[in-house]
């Protein structure tokens, strides 16, 4: 009768001991997902808000449109370009006035937002054909934007980054 209760015990302080761990794993995995804690509707909407912002995005770079791209863009704005140089808001706008670079076409795919309290961050895949002083330019590119919601309530780009996608063995 002991051995049986010892048993008994043992049996119950190991599904409680297993129990416990896999709720606190449970708990771990969920704080680690994105959550904005924005109802549903709200999400969606501002989903919707960021799919048109980067579309207006696209669009101003097609076109060389400084106009544009200038309301999309914080005042303290960073981008970090495929060949690792910092431009500011200031400098993006300048080169998109200038031409220089000369973007003819842009397919986005894979395009990820999520949300972070007030933050919206992009990723998405950006398929280039376009020319630059050194030449044509084509290609893939991975990209994230960051966006951030301003007092006024309006979605900022704060930040860009851009990188190629080189294929295995590549060299730059």
């Amino acid at each position: 009768m002991i051995n049986s209760f010892r048993f008994v015990r043992r049996r119950v302080v190991r599904t409680f001991v297993f129990l416990s761990i896999a709720g606190a794993l449970a708990l771990a995995v969920c704080a680690a997902q994105p959550n904005s804690g924005m109802p549903r509707a709200q999400k969606h909407e501002s989903r919707h808000e960021i799919d048109q912002l980067e579309e207006v995005w696209r669009d101003a770079v097609l076109k060389g449109n400084a106009a544009a791209m200038d309301p999309l863009m914080a005042a303290d704005y960073i981008a970090i370009t495929p060949n690792g140089t910092m431009q500011t808001r200031e400098d993006t706008l300048a080169n998109l006035r200038s031409g220089a670079v000369h973007l003819t076409d842009i397919e986005i795919t894979d395009r990820r937002v999520r949300f972070y309290g007030n933050t919206a961050l992009v990723t998405c895949r950006a398929d280039v054909t376009g020319t630059t002083p050194g030449g044509e330019i084509s290609g893939g590119y991975r990209y994230t934007r960051v966006y951030v919601r301003d007092a006024q309530g309006k979605w900022k780009i704060v930040s860009f980054e851009a990188s190629k996608i080189r294929e295995p063995g590549e060299r730059k």
